[in-house]
Protein backbone atom coordinates (compact mmCIF):
# COMPACT_ATOMS: atom_id res chain seq x y z
CA UNK A 1 0.00 0.00 0.00
CA UNK A 2 1.19 3.43 -0.71
CA UNK A 3 0.33 5.76 2.20
CA UNK A 4 0.59 9.23 1.48
CA UNK A 5 0.54 12.90 3.56
CA UNK A 6 -1.16 15.84 2.60
CA UNK A 7 -2.97 19.13 3.02
CA UNK A 8 -6.61 19.85 1.69
CA UNK A 9 -8.47 22.86 2.31
CA UNK A 10 -6.21 24.02 5.57
CA UNK A 11 -6.15 20.28 7.05
CA UNK A 12 -3.40 17.25 7.03
CA UNK A 13 -4.39 14.25 6.56
CA UNK A 14 -3.16 10.37 5.42
CA UNK A 15 -4.31 8.93 2.74
CA UNK A 16 -3.77 5.55 0.08
CA UNK A 17 -2.76 6.08 -3.06
CA UNK A 18 -5.21 4.09 -5.39
CA UNK A 19 -4.63 3.89 -9.22
CA UNK A 20 -1.26 3.28 -12.12
CA UNK A 21 0.16 6.43 -12.84
CA UNK A 22 2.55 9.28 -11.19
CA UNK A 23 2.02 12.52 -9.51
CA UNK A 24 1.65 14.45 -12.38
CA UNK A 25 -0.25 12.11 -14.36
CA UNK A 26 -3.85 13.25 -12.80
CA UNK A 27 -4.31 9.50 -12.36
CA UNK A 28 -4.14 8.77 -8.90
CA UNK A 29 -6.85 9.05 -6.20
CA UNK A 30 -6.56 9.68 -2.36
CA UNK A 31 -8.75 7.28 0.30
CA UNK A 32 -8.55 9.34 3.16
CA UNK A 33 -7.23 7.38 6.14
CA UNK A 34 -9.12 7.11 9.62
CA UNK A 35 -6.64 7.66 12.11
CA UNK A 36 -2.99 7.45 11.88
CA UNK A 37 -1.19 5.43 9.53
CA UNK A 38 1.46 3.48 12.48
CA UNK A 39 -1.40 1.92 14.29
CA UNK A 40 -4.34 -0.52 12.76
CA UNK A 41 -6.38 2.02 10.71
CA UNK A 42 -9.28 2.25 8.22
CA UNK A 43 -9.87 3.40 4.95
CA UNK A 44 -12.63 6.51 5.28
CA UNK A 45 -13.86 5.42 1.13
CA UNK A 46 -14.15 9.44 0.81
CA UNK A 47 -11.55 9.73 -1.64
CA UNK A 48 -10.15 12.75 -3.56
CA UNK A 49 -7.98 13.35 -6.72
CA UNK A 50 -4.32 13.57 -5.85
CA UNK A 51 -4.09 16.42 -8.17
CA UNK A 52 -6.57 18.39 -6.02
CA UNK A 53 -4.35 18.20 -3.04
CA UNK A 54 -0.98 19.58 -1.63
CA UNK A 55 1.83 16.27 -0.80
CA UNK A 56 3.47 16.87 2.19
CA UNK A 57 6.26 14.74 3.51
CA UNK A 58 5.19 11.45 4.07
CA UNK A 59 6.28 11.46 7.51
CA UNK A 60 7.37 14.38 10.03
CA UNK A 61 10.36 12.29 11.58
CA UNK A 62 11.61 12.71 15.23
CA UNK A 63 15.12 12.39 13.59
CA UNK A 64 16.66 11.15 10.58
CA UNK A 65 19.33 9.15 10.46
CA UNK A 66 21.70 8.66 7.54
CA UNK A 67 25.00 6.60 6.94
CA UNK A 68 27.33 7.62 4.71
CA UNK A 69 29.45 5.32 2.22
CA UNK A 70 27.23 2.60 2.12
CA UNK A 71 28.12 2.12 -1.48
CA UNK A 72 31.89 1.29 -2.65
CA UNK A 73 31.31 3.42 -6.14
CA UNK A 74 30.22 6.45 -4.64
CA UNK A 75 33.19 5.99 -1.86
CA UNK A 76 35.20 6.03 -4.21
CA UNK A 77 34.56 8.30 -6.72
CA UNK A 78 35.10 11.17 -3.63
CA UNK A 79 38.11 10.03 -2.78
CA UNK A 80 37.12 7.50 0.10
CA UNK A 81 37.90 4.41 1.77
CA UNK A 82 34.70 1.77 2.95
CA UNK A 83 34.26 2.30 6.73
CA UNK A 84 34.89 -0.59 8.74
CA UNK A 85 31.73 0.54 10.75
CA UNK A 86 28.72 2.49 9.15
CA UNK A 87 29.37 5.80 9.19
CA UNK A 88 26.27 7.71 10.49
CA UNK A 89 24.98 10.84 10.94
CA UNK A 90 21.70 13.36 11.28
CA UNK A 91 19.55 15.09 9.13
CA UNK A 92 17.23 17.86 11.94
CA UNK A 93 13.43 17.74 11.21
CA UNK A 94 14.04 21.08 9.83
CA UNK A 95 15.60 20.19 6.65
CA UNK A 96 12.80 18.05 5.67
CA UNK A 97 10.62 18.73 2.65
CA UNK A 98 8.01 17.02 0.50
CA UNK A 99 8.23 16.20 -3.58
CA UNK A 100 7.51 19.07 -5.30
CA UNK A 101 8.14 21.79 -2.33
CA UNK A 102 11.94 23.88 -3.32
CA UNK A 103 15.24 22.90 -2.23
CA UNK A 104 16.37 26.18 -1.21
CA UNK A 105 20.41 26.65 -2.30
CA UNK A 106 22.45 27.62 0.77
CA UNK A 107 24.16 30.65 0.99
CA UNK A 108 27.09 29.04 2.63
CA UNK A 109 27.70 27.07 -0.63
CA UNK A 110 29.17 26.70 -4.01
CA UNK A 111 29.20 23.62 -4.63
CA UNK A 112 25.66 21.88 -3.82
CA UNK A 113 25.44 18.01 -4.71
CA UNK A 114 22.02 15.56 -5.38
CA UNK A 115 22.31 12.22 -3.19
CA UNK A 116 19.68 9.48 -4.25
CA UNK A 117 19.17 7.02 -1.59
CA UNK A 118 16.25 4.81 -0.51
CA UNK A 119 14.70 5.86 2.78
CA UNK A 120 13.84 3.60 5.51
CA UNK A 121 10.35 4.88 7.55
CA UNK A 122 10.30 3.34 11.26
CA UNK A 123 7.04 1.76 12.15
CA UNK A 124 7.10 1.18 16.24
CA UNK A 125 9.04 2.15 19.02
CA UNK A 126 12.11 0.01 19.20
CA UNK A 127 15.78 -0.29 20.69
CA UNK A 128 17.99 -3.25 20.64
CA UNK A 129 16.67 -5.08 17.64
CA UNK A 130 17.80 -8.30 16.91
CA UNK A 131 18.01 -8.98 13.07
CA UNK A 132 15.23 -11.04 12.83
CA UNK A 133 12.89 -9.13 14.08
CA UNK A 134 13.99 -5.89 11.65
CA UNK A 135 11.12 -6.51 9.63
CA UNK A 136 8.72 -6.09 12.05
CA UNK A 137 9.87 -2.54 13.39
CA UNK A 138 9.79 -1.28 9.20
CA UNK A 139 6.76 0.67 8.07
CA UNK A 140 7.92 0.97 4.42
CA UNK A 141 9.83 2.76 2.26
CA UNK A 142 10.81 6.08 0.49
CA UNK A 143 12.37 8.21 -1.98
CA UNK A 144 15.31 10.50 -0.51
CA UNK A 145 17.54 12.99 -1.30
CA UNK A 146 19.90 13.77 0.90
CA UNK A 147 21.16 17.19 -0.60
CA UNK A 148 24.86 18.03 0.45
CA UNK A 149 27.19 21.11 0.44
CA UNK A 150 29.59 19.50 -0.79
CA UNK A 151 32.74 22.34 -0.46
CA UNK A 152 31.21 22.81 3.27
CA UNK A 153 31.16 18.78 3.97
CA UNK A 154 35.26 18.94 2.73
CA UNK A 155 36.58 21.74 4.53
CA UNK A 156 34.10 21.31 8.16
CA UNK A 157 34.78 18.10 10.06
CA UNK A 158 31.86 17.57 11.30
CA UNK A 159 28.67 17.40 8.53
CA UNK A 160 25.94 18.72 10.53
CA UNK A 161 25.97 21.86 8.14
CA UNK A 162 27.10 20.19 4.80
CA UNK A 163 23.70 18.09 5.12
CA UNK A 164 21.41 19.56 8.23
CA UNK A 165 20.58 22.74 6.06
CA UNK A 166 16.53 23.73 5.70
CA UNK A 167 15.38 21.78 2.96
CA UNK A 168 18.36 19.25 2.04
CA UNK A 169 15.99 16.06 2.84
CA UNK A 170 13.20 15.81 0.03
CA UNK A 171 11.56 12.73 1.19
CA UNK A 172 8.36 11.26 -0.83
CA UNK A 173 6.35 11.25 -2.76
CA UNK A 174 4.82 8.55 -0.11
CA UNK A 175 5.94 5.31 1.69
CA UNK A 176 5.46 2.11 0.04
CA UNK A 177 4.41 -0.32 2.54
CA UNK A 178 4.98 -3.70 1.07
CA UNK A 179 7.99 -3.75 -0.80
CA UNK A 180 11.45 -5.92 -1.02
CA UNK A 181 13.74 -3.56 -0.63
CA UNK A 182 16.84 -5.86 -1.48
CA UNK A 183 17.40 -5.30 -5.17
CA UNK A 184 15.97 -1.89 -6.61
CA UNK A 185 17.13 -0.19 -9.40
CA UNK A 186 17.62 3.67 -7.76
CA UNK A 187 18.38 6.84 -10.09
CA UNK A 188 18.74 10.27 -10.31
CA UNK A 189 17.95 12.89 -12.67
CA UNK A 190 18.67 16.57 -12.64
CA UNK A 191 16.89 18.27 -15.95
CA UNK A 192 15.99 15.09 -17.10
CA UNK A 193 19.62 13.69 -17.93
CA UNK A 194 20.47 10.74 -15.93
CA UNK A 195 22.88 11.15 -13.18
CA UNK A 196 23.07 8.04 -10.92
CA UNK A 197 22.11 4.58 -11.48
CA UNK A 198 22.41 1.91 -9.09
CA UNK A 199 20.65 -1.22 -7.52
CA UNK A 200 19.99 -1.25 -3.55
CA UNK A 201 21.88 -5.06 -3.76
CA UNK A 202 24.74 -3.10 -4.20
CA UNK A 203 24.66 -1.33 -0.63
CA UNK A 204 27.70 -2.36 1.66
CA UNK A 205 26.18 -3.05 4.47
CA UNK A 206 22.20 -4.55 4.61
CA UNK A 207 18.97 -2.74 5.84
CA UNK A 208 19.06 -5.10 8.77
CA UNK A 209 22.74 -4.13 9.42
CA UNK A 210 21.99 -0.64 9.71
CA UNK A 211 19.24 -1.24 11.98
CA UNK A 212 20.78 -3.54 14.08
CA UNK A 213 23.66 -1.01 14.37
CA UNK A 214 21.27 2.15 15.16
CA UNK A 215 19.10 1.11 17.92
CA UNK A 216 22.40 -0.88 19.74
CA UNK A 217 22.65 3.48 20.09
CA UNK A 218 19.33 4.78 20.31
CA UNK A 219 15.61 4.28 20.04
CA UNK A 220 13.86 4.60 16.96
CA UNK A 221 10.10 6.28 17.28
CA UNK A 222 7.53 5.63 14.77
CA UNK A 223 7.90 7.96 11.55
CA UNK A 224 11.72 8.01 12.24
CA UNK A 225 13.78 7.65 8.60
CA UNK A 226 17.06 6.23 8.10
CA UNK A 227 18.66 6.92 4.50
CA UNK A 228 20.84 3.92 3.43
CA UNK A 229 23.57 5.52 1.13
CA UNK A 230 23.95 6.41 -2.23
CA UNK A 231 25.48 4.98 -5.68
CA UNK A 232 28.04 6.60 -7.82
CA UNK A 233 27.23 9.43 -9.84
CA UNK A 234 26.85 11.98 -7.28
CA UNK A 235 27.00 15.89 -8.74
CA UNK A 236 26.31 19.61 -8.99
CA UNK A 237 22.87 21.09 -8.66
CA UNK A 238 22.42 24.98 -9.61
CA UNK A 239 19.60 26.95 -8.97
CA UNK A 240 17.10 26.68 -11.58
CA UNK A 241 17.46 22.64 -11.53
CA UNK A 242 15.06 20.35 -11.42
CA UNK A 243 16.29 17.26 -9.43
CA UNK A 244 14.11 13.70 -9.59
CA UNK A 245 14.96 10.75 -7.61
CA UNK A 246 12.97 7.59 -8.68
CA UNK A 247 13.04 3.81 -7.00
CA UNK A 248 11.71 0.88 -8.48
CA UNK A 249 8.30 0.01 -6.55
CA UNK A 250 7.89 3.16 -5.03
CA UNK A 251 8.09 6.66 -7.75
CA UNK A 252 9.51 9.43 -8.04
CA UNK A 253 10.48 12.32 -6.21
CA UNK A 254 11.20 15.78 -7.57
CA UNK A 255 12.16 19.20 -6.40
CA UNK A 256 13.46 22.44 -7.67
CA UNK A 257 16.43 24.51 -6.83
CA UNK A 258 15.90 27.53 -6.38
CA UNK A 259 17.97 30.77 -4.82
CA UNK A 260 17.24 31.28 -0.93
CA UNK A 261 15.13 34.14 -0.54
Amino acid sequence: MRIARFSIDGNVAFGAVEGEGTVESGDLVLDIIRGIPYTDFELSGTKVPLSKVRLLPPVLPNKVVAIGRNYAEHAAELGNEVPDVPVAFFKPTTSVIGSGDAIEYPSFSNELHHEAELAVVIGRMCREVPRERVKDVIFGYTCANDVTARDAQQREKQWARAKGFDTSCPLGPWVETDLDPGDLTIQATVNGEQRQLGRTSDMVRSIEDLVVHITEAMTLLPGDVILTGTPAGVGPLHVGDEVAVTIEGIGTLTNKVIKRG
